[in-house]
């Protein structure tokens, strides 16, 4: 996908995902034999509902029969949230992921498994799961100290206050 045809996508698509008070967070087009399929993912503070994707697909649907910005080769249009396990890269990724656990890729090596805390603009407050029956401790992180970052599924997490479920 050119640039150009990029630009042109996020032009006529920004418009459409900003008024359902959406992000759109990933514009991309790839190859699937003799169509191409347009993927389009969109998020917000408070995740995003089937029934929002849905009319949104229509909208960006009808918007682009109207205009040119995908050509004449056919394609397939796929209107979908983040995964489970989405890459944290902009503040608002970190901040949509406050209370879960992430694991970071550092700058200067390594890697640290810990629950965002908080966000600020710098960076983040976290909690470092305590190893081998210690408490867990806090740190500081600063953005531009993390190469890369993604959520951590959690199976088996007990909700918040809940220490009567605790093994002996």
């Amino acid at each position: 996908m050119s640039t150009t045809q990029s630009e042109r996508l996020r032009g006529l698509l920004e418009p459409l995902v900003s008024a359902r008070d959406l992000d759109l967070e990933e514009v991309e087009v790839t190859p699937a034999g003799k169509r191409r399929v347009l993927r389009i993912v969109v998020d917000s503070d408070d995740g995003v509902q089937l029934d929002t994707c849905a009319e949104l697909s229509r909208a960006i649907s009808q918007a682009l029969d109207e205009s040119d910005a995908m050509g004449q080769t056919p394609y397939v249009l796929e209107v979908t949230s983040p995964g489970a396990e989405r890459p944290l890269i902009e503040q608002r990724h970190y901040r949509r992921a406050t209370g879960r656990l992430m694991k970071a890729q550092l700058v200067e090596g390594g890697e640290l498994i810990a629950r965002i805390i908080a966000v600020d603009d710098e960076g983040l407050d976290l909690e470092v799961p305590g190893v081998k029956g210690r408490k867990p401790t806090t740190r500081r992180l600063a953005f531009k100290e993390i190469s890369k970052a993604r959520v951590e599924i959690e199976f088996n997490r007990k909700p918040e206050g809940d220490e009567s479920k605790e093994e002996a």
